[in-house]
């Protein structure tokens, strides 16, 4: 078991469940945290026992966002451009947008700043009638961070993530859904009860190594110029099917009228032509 001073971390039912443990704090980031949810996702990505990820927070806050009274954060503002120092929000958001297992968070309480922006990568964000949000950092002369100008306009649209982005303003669940920024908004103390109920459908009704390359996909060929080099990559996956383990037990699980039962591994299963693995 990994010793973690700032997270917890526990595996259940093929449920990672990843938690912010400063609660004394409202859950304030810091450098520790940002190393430690690394780990975590490194360490649940790797696991083939586990099929999804949880992300939530101890207490009554998710996250407040950075907690600059420890001192702030390891950036040295001497080493001028072209340092290789990555903020620590963004170290959190680039690795949940790299996972081949789906992360959903479970959000109650302040998400705000960076408790909002380490969040923007994951598959679902399930709020709690009482949840809180605003992208704050105008209001402390800072700048955005945790890649959200990417991020953000992709899940809610220019025009939204230019008046919170802007204004800074704090906003509540109810704005935070009807704009696309949560998936769910579910009463307040059940939200991690929500996302339980979620990841087990995914666990129990979908195939690992289908899933990693469907959120894959969606991240990585968004941007794409014209559909024709996302249907390029597609064609050579429909036309593996036929050797497919996996999609054979799909379709036989359907007929047959029973719960599938996925043999393929994320770890060794991979398709090796996805242009997004490291070769």
């Amino acid at each position: 078991m990994a010793d973690y001073a700032e997270i917890t971390y526990a595996v259940a039912d093929r449920i990672a469940t990843v938690t912010l443990n400063r609660p004394e704090a409202r859950n304030g980031y810091t450098i520790r945290m940002a190393d430690e949810l690394g780990a975590a996702m490194d360490r649940a990505d790797r696991d083939e026992d586990v099929r999804v990820v949880v992300l939530t927070g101890a207490g009554p806050d998710f996250c407040v966002g950075a907690d600059l009274s420890q001192g702030g954060f390891d950036f040295d503002p001497d080493e001028g451009p072209g340092r290789e120092w990555q903020e620590p929000a963004g170290r959190c958001s680039k690795r949940i947008f790299t996972m081949n297992k789906p992360v959903i968070a479970a959000l109650h309480g302040a998400a705000v700043g960076g408790g909002i922006t380490i969040t923007l990568a994951c598959d679902y964000r399930l709020a709690s009638e009482d949840s809180r949000f605003g992208f704050v950092f105008t209001r402390r002369g800072i700048y955005p961070e945790g890649a959200s100008a990417w991020f953000l306009p992709r899940l809610v649209g220019m025009g939204t993530a230019l008046d919170w982005m802007i204004s800074g303003r704090v906003f509540g669940a109810v704005e935070a859904g009807e704009k696309g920024l949560v998936h769910t908004v579910v009463e307040t103390g059940t939200v991690l009860d929500a996302a339980y109920e979620l990841a087990r459908e995914i666990v129990e009704k979908t195939a690992p190594v289908s899933v990693a390359v469907t959120r894959q996909l969606l991240y990585r060929m968004a941007s794409a110029g014209s559909p024709f080099p996302v249907h390029e990559l597609d064609s050579k996956l429909i036309g593996g099917l036929g050797t497919n383990p996996d999609a054979v037990e799909g379709v036989l699980s359907f007929l047959q009228k029973r719960p599938p039962s996925f043999g393929m591994r994320v770890e060794k299963d991979l398709p090796d032509y996805l242009p997004w693995l490291e070769k």
